[in-house]
């Protein structure tokens, strides 16, 4: 569940990058998602996904 998760928040920091780099369309209206945002919390999510990720696989730090 979690590389599910993990998988699904890359992919969604891929596709607001993407979005959050297109140029602005005025004539549109204005942009109700802030795509830059979106894109930086879902990449401060995937670090504790990581961490669980490697806590789930043994990985851990060498005893003091």
């Amino acid at each position: 569940m979690t590389l599910a998760l993990l998988a699904a928040v890359i992919a969604l920091v891929v596709f607001a990058g993407w979005r959050g780099a297109r140029p602005s369309q005025p004539h549109l209206g204005v942009r109700m998602v802030p795509w830059r945002f979106v894109m930086v919390l879902a990449a401060a999510l995937t670090l504790p996904l990581f961490v669980h990720v490697a806590a789930l696989l043994g990985v851990l730090p060498p005893p003091r």
